[in-house]
């Protein structure tokens, strides 16, 4: 029979020799805990190789250690996709993203202050590497790790400039007490670091299931083109930012950005995973009745299919002793403390129950809905012993929740974390977060006006078995929801069609929930979501830590 199995990324394994601070008295605080130091290390290829683990490190901490909510979580929270959800009597701090409203939870002030230091903590890695000269002894190397590196950077600078859209800027290790910079020269850099990452990493580097998790040039083009789409968006103009000395950095155009995915679809690396159910684990791989494992009927196509240009990798060994490695996030997803054993559903938190506006946007007979969504009630989960305990804990219960990413149980109730089931429920999913998949590559050369658009739309539509549609910019961003629903993606879309489209889509998503068992209803004050500009509220104490040199987001305060 098929176990389940979690690919580790080699290079996220091992911790760097420079550790993640506490940040108790800088909002950049990163200090040695061993013997190497920035004396004595990052001179060497190996120091370089050493330095870049910490990188990926750094990055995986984002969702290791991710805080209240990391951004998977909150682009689903604050979408029309998902409500908040969670406990019926947990803290609303989840409601507050999704109501865009401090009231919702008042003395969640600094809720993204543990996300604010990990993001800053993996810059601060990738500046350390980036910023020293190293003795290579294989040259070929030095533009692979280094553009990895510059890519990582990029990575998460634009996760927190989308996420909180002004921010300090450090491009070097430092631990000034920095003003917030112009978005635009964020953005700069992260179009700069993506284009030498596009330049230095070879065509031929981190393919293949060994290297799966590492960045590669086709993972970088395709991040700049997501980039390039956001930017113009978002902001009404194009990428670059002028400084005061006249010079101007971060440029790309839509011809670029283009020309960056159709080199994803031309370099023939990726293709469409044939049946859509495959990519998901929930939604492909059956538990053995009273047993642990899966049966060999299981169709789920791998971690590393043809279809994942870009993924955060995770090891199923987190513990409560500070090793992060796992996917801490995906425990919220699960039914609220109710395990599906004949389904391999597991239990969790119960976030993200989706609205039923959402559900409305699938068509009929679309296969990417049994994929993608738990019908709770028509799969039979109400059959449960247990089912209405769990309901009476549940709040903004909708009858749906997310399948693409839910926790795994066997069939003997033990948690599908490891092959053996004996790593914890909460702290040991090890599910990869697709960043990029190929079908969303093919959705951003269509609407960048590809030759081959009608093509890459239909090409989607194919997968599930829908007819051909004409050509127009609604009809992807459609296709856009639906084949990326609960990806993370879904906001960012919205968003960039301006906030007043996201505020529309959000309040339109209101609906009857049940709180406890007991009916009620979630509604959105508009006015408050267009104020905030889709940003996030900046940490209250990292505020008072910056003796009040950052200031907050409007709606916020």
């Amino acid at each position: 029979m098929k176990r389940f199995k979690s690919n580790i990324l080699t290079a996220g394994v091992v911790i760097t020799a420079l550790s993640l601070g506490s940040c108790s008295e800088s909002f950049l605080d990163v200090s040695s805990k061993t013997e190497s130091t920035t004396g004595n290390f990052y001179k060497t290829e190996g120091d370089a190789w050493r330095a870049l683990i910490g990188c990926y490190d750094g990055w995986r901490q984002i969702s290791s250690n991710p805080g209240s909510a990391n951004i998977y979580l909150q682009a689903t929270v604050m979408s029309d996709e998902c409500y908040g959800s969670t406990g019926n009597g947990d803290g609303r701090g989840f409601q507050m993203l999704d109501q865009f409203d401090q009231s919702q939870s008042p003395s969640d002030l600094q809720y993204f202050s543990t996300n604010w230091k990990v993001y800053y903590a993996g810059v601060y890695r990738c500046n350390e590497m980036l910023t020293h000269t190293y003795t290579w002894s294989n040259p070929a190397n030095e533009g692979l790790y280094m553009g990895e590196a510059h890519a990582l950077r990029a990575l998460l600078y634009f996760d927190m400039v989308r996420m909180w859209g002004n921010i300090p800027l450090f491009t070097a290790p430092s631990e000034e007490n920095r003003a917030q910079a112009d978005p635009a020269e964020v953005y700069a850099l992260i179009v700069d670091d993506l284009k030498y990452a596009i330049a230095n990493i070879p065509a031929n580097a981190n393919l293949g299931t060994d290297n799966f998790g590492r960045i590669t040039k086709y993972a970088a083009e395709a991040l700049l083109a997501r980039v390039y789409l956001y930017y113009t968006g978002y902001y009404g103009k194009e990428l670059g930012f002028t400084n005061e000395a006249g010079e101007t950095t971060g440029t790309c155009t839509k011809a670029e950005a283009l020309a960056a995915v159709e080199d994803v679809i031309s370099s023939g690396n990726y293709s469409l995973v044939s049946n859509f159910k495959n990519l998901w684990p929930a939604a492909s791989l059956d538990p053995i009745p009273g047993e642990l494992g899966w049966s060999s009927s299981s169709t789920y196509a791998g971690d590393a299919n043809s279809e994942v240009i870009l993924a955060q990798n995770f090891t199923p060994t987190q513990d409560y002793d500070g090793n992060n490695d796992s996917n801490r996030w995906l425990v919220m997803m699960g039914m609220r403390n109710l395990n599906d054993t004949e389904k391999g559903y597991g239990k969790g938190w119960g976030a993200c129950n989706i609205t039923p506006a959402f559900i409305d946007k699938y068509l009929a007979g679309d296969p990417r809905y049994t994929a993608s969504v738990i019908d709770l009630e028509a799969e039979g989960c109400d059959k449960i012993d247990g089912w209405q305990t769990s309901v009476n804990d549940w709040r903004e219960y909708t009858g749906y929740t997310v399948k693409k990413y839910t926790p795994m149980v066997f069939g003997n109730g033990l948690p599908a974390t490891n092959a053996t089931g004996t790593a914890g429920f909460q702290e040991c999913n090890a599910q990869p977060w697709v960043i990029v998949r190929y079908a969303d590559v093919l959705l951003m050369a269509a609407e960048l006006g590809s030759a081959q658009a009608a093509n890459h739309l239909n090409a989607v539509r194919s997968r599930a078995g829908l007819p051909a549609l004409a050509l127009t910019q609604q009809n992807i961003m459609d296709e856009r929801a639906r084949e990326l629903a609960f990806e993370g993606i879904r906001y960012w879309d919205l968003l960039r069609q301006g906030v007043e489209t996201l505020a529309d889509a959000v309040a339109a998503s209101g609906g009857d929930v049940l709180n406890g068992g007991v009916p009620g209803t979630v509604t959105y004050n508009k006015e408050k979501i267009i104020r905030t500009k889709g940003l996030n509220q900046i940490p209250e104490d990292q505020i008072t830590l910056s003796n009040g040199v950052l200031k907050q987001n409007e709606g916020w305060y």
